[in-house]
């Protein structure tokens, strides 16, 4: 069955609410006393998982789309994307108020000690700069470096997971299958763009 605006726009009803009820049941948790022994982090770590579920999703679109042939579900990238954003950004402000309570020169010391946050940092503050160019009047004036630069979600997927593998002190399993799943879908990217190459050369040829 063929996407239309139509079922489009109750796909995005959907989409919003399995971005945002994550979010509601986490306060009822946390409203609750039932966010585990260790509130802060269970918070921090609720939030940083949805980031990389979002991304997950994200970067699953395009492969999803093709295979599927259903041009207009790539309209909903950005939605998602958004998602990615919107959970990154509880993540790190979880990290700040609740952990650190806003002091600037915890986060210096916790740099030191525990550099996966500057990899953690680094990729939030390129995916920040994917969130504020993502709307159409932005892309537009940006031309074709605005491909360049949201060709930065393939290094956000690559700083995100290896700041969680780096994070966990013990348990491995999970992040080893974001490894995973990351690199799949990496991969899928990377031979669905030789592809539009490929074609894209031969029609110059002809």
């Amino acid at each position: 069955m063929r996407l239309t605006r139509r079922s489009l726009f109750w796909l995005k009803v959907v989409f919003h609410l399995i971005g945002a009820l994550p979010i509601a049941y986490l306060v009822l948790k946390v409203m609750s006393d039932n966010a585990g022994g260790d509130p802060v982090q269970y918070i921090i770590h609720y939030t940083g998982i949805g980031a990389l579920n979002a991304l997950v999703a994200t970067l699953a679109i395009s492969p999803l789309a093709k295979w599927s042939k259903q041009g207009m579900l790539l309209q909903t990238r950005r939605l998602v994307g958004l998602y990615v954003f919107a959970y990154a950004s509880l993540h790190v402000l979880a990290f700040f108020s609740l952990d650190l309570l806003f002091a600037w020169s915890l986060f210096f010391e916790e740099v030191v000690k525990r550099p996966y946050i500057l990899v953690g940092a680094t990729a939030y503050l390129l995916l920040t700069g994917l969130a504020f160019t993502s709307f159409n009047s932005i892309r537009r004036k940006m031309g074709r470096s605005w491909q360049k630069l949201h060709n930065a979600v393939y290094l956000i997927a690559v700083l995100g997971v290896v700041h969680f593998y780096w994070s966990v002190k013990s348990e491995l399993i999970e992040p080893s299958i974001y490894i995973l799943l990351f690199a799949l879908l990496l991969a899928l990217r990377l031979k669905l763009s030789k592809k539009r190459k490929y074609k894209a050369s031969k029609t110059s040829q002809i």
